[in-house]
């Protein structure tokens, strides 16, 4: 059943935009179902839902990229341009997608004008063009100068170059879907510090993101899509965090568990040893062991070289000094292929540019670095390989058409499992995961985290390297490291403020 709570009359005005009775089919797949929403001006209106929601394809429809089967979108009591109009539908709206759509061999001024070069003229004028884009990033207040290439640019600076772009062409309501995903928490802080004075300028915001803390944070609103329907919309001051994730998951689901108290673990000798290992300018002198049976969590913010020591372990960095042993084995320093065969499967930090294959199907990504596993004499088994990931499939409720269906059709929180499928397939003694749940729905993360338990009960060690608290929650105890450094060790039963604290090296 459809609800929709009254926003405050004191900010009832005109919707900006209007999405009505939205349906979108693809083939059999209704992916979305006689949805609505109306986002109000000068606001942070957030769309949340699990993948699958169709937050996705709606979008899609609210940005003229895809033409809705029944349904209507308006923008400002108008009907929205035909979707052959490219420039009407750019000066109305814009989307800041997760992966950048900044070129990176072009300066940022490039970037800002990409086919509007001209200025009007019929000459490029390049001083021109560079002076325009200045005055543009200074008008919006992007700390960033016109001549930078663009592939020097920081995550932050990307995502605001992008939003200016959008402003130059005249839009006013930008979509952010997963703005934060690849920021650290002062980055985050910085961007909704921005968002709050553009909204002040009269910019409005459709806000997406699986955190649902950030949605609290800098939100005024927000609608929940369940299964392609709308479920509800509300101000957010009026709908609790356990109502939220109840409407997204259509089930009663608590957000304010504890920290789990020690697991028994299986115990035994370590099976990953890191001694004294160091990166000049990343991380030294770090010392880690992690037992049988043993889930250890490694926090920080965005500096603090988490994740380098992780793409070190797993011979994706080479380090400068220290060692790597697994169980009697230490593998050569900076190959992933010698961590592979001394045991050790990761989840890296990005599954698009780390972690899939897109044109390949679910069964090839499952099982890329099992060959060994699918035949003799290097001939591959067909047979083999669908039964493999047939079992991948079940074990991690992957959603999709079977083991031949390519993993760029999957929702992202599917493609995250079959990333871990592929990590598990090699039978690790040492599973590294890097932001394991980055970019995935309630309902995925809570699978993936149970599977990585129940790999951890049969004897494997884990490290889960996240900045996410609920990625941590179910770990033995979490190392926290600051600017290279492990300066804190958490037995379980930590406080979220605490452990957020500590990583922010407010401790």
């Amino acid at each position: 059943m459809t609800q929709a709570l009254p926003i405050d009359d004191a900010v009832a005005t005109a919707p900006l935009v209007t999405a009505h009775d939205i349906t979108k089919r693809f083939g059999t797949t209704v992916a979305l179902d006689g949805v609505h929403i109306e986002v109000t001006p000068g606001r942070t209106h957030a769309l949340a839902g699990r993948n699958g929601a169709g937050k996705s394809t709606l979008v899609s429809v609210l940005t003229g990229l895809t033409a809705p089967d029944e349904g209507r979108v308006s923008f400002a009591g108008k009907p929205a341009p035909p979707l052959s109009d490219r420039e009407a539908w750019r000066s109305r709206v814009a989307c800041v997608y997760q992966r950048s759509t900044i070129i990176p061999d072009l300066s940022v001024a490039e970037n800002l004008f990409l086919n509007r070069q001209q200025l009007d003229g019929s000459i490029i004028r390049w001083g021109r063009v560079r002076r325009a884009a200045q005055e543009l990033l200074d008008t919006w207040s992007v700390p960033v100068d016109a001549d930078t290439v663009a592939r020097d640019l920081t995550v932050e600076h990307r995502q605001l170059v992008e939003i200016a772009r959008s402003l130059s062409r005249g839009a006013r309501f930008i979509i952010l879907d997963e703005p934060t995903a690849k920021l650290d928490g002062a980055a985050i802080k910085r961007l909704f510090s921005r968002i709050r004075d553009l909204q002040e300028q009269g910019v409005t915001f459709l806000f997406i993101s699986h955190h649902l803390d950030e949605t609290y944070e800098i939100c005024q609103d927000i609608t929940v899509f369940r299964d392609a329907r709308h479920v509800i919309t509300a101000p957010v001051a009026e709908l609790s965090k356990d109502d939220l994730v109840t409407a997204m998951t259509g089930e009663a689901v608590s957000l304010n568990a504890a920290a789990r108290s020690p697991h028994p673990g299986i115990g035994g000798t370590p099976v990953l040893t890191v001694t004294d290992l160091q990166r000049p300018g990343e991380f030294s002198d770090l010392d880690l062991a992690i037992g049988p049976g043993e889930i250890v969590g490694l926090a920080g913010g965005g500096a603090s070289g988490k994740v380098e020591v992780a793409e070190t372990i797993v011979g994706l960095r080479k380090a400068a000094g220290g060692s790597v042993r697994v169980c009697d084995t230490v593998p050569r320093p900076g190959s992933v292929r010698a961590a592979l065969h001394a045991g050790i499967a990761f989840v890296p930090h990005d599954r698009h540019d780390e972690g899939l294959i897109p044109e390949m199907s679910v069964a090839d990504n499952v099982t890329l670095t099992v060959p060994e596993k699918l035949g003799r004499f290097g001939r591959i088994s067909r047979s083999l390989r669908d039964h493999l990931a047939r079992k991948a499939i079940d074990q991690l409720d992957i959603k999709s058409d079977g083991p031949l269906q390519d993993v760029d059709g999957l929702s992202g929180g599917n493609q995250q499992k079959v990333v871990l499928a592929r990590a598990l397939a090699s039978a690790p003694t040492v599973l590294v995961l890097i932001t394991p749940t980055a970019g995935v729905d309630v309902r995925s993360k809570a699978t993936l985290l149970g599977v990585v338990r129940d790999i951890a009960d049969t004897g494997t060690g884990v490290l889960v390297v996240s900045d996410e608290v609920d990625d941590l929650r179910d770990c033995d105890r979490v190392l926290v490291m600051v600017h290279g450094h492990v300066v804190h060790n958490f037995p379980p039963g930590w406080g979220d403020n605490e452990l957020v604290a500590a990583m922010e090296g407010l401790r």
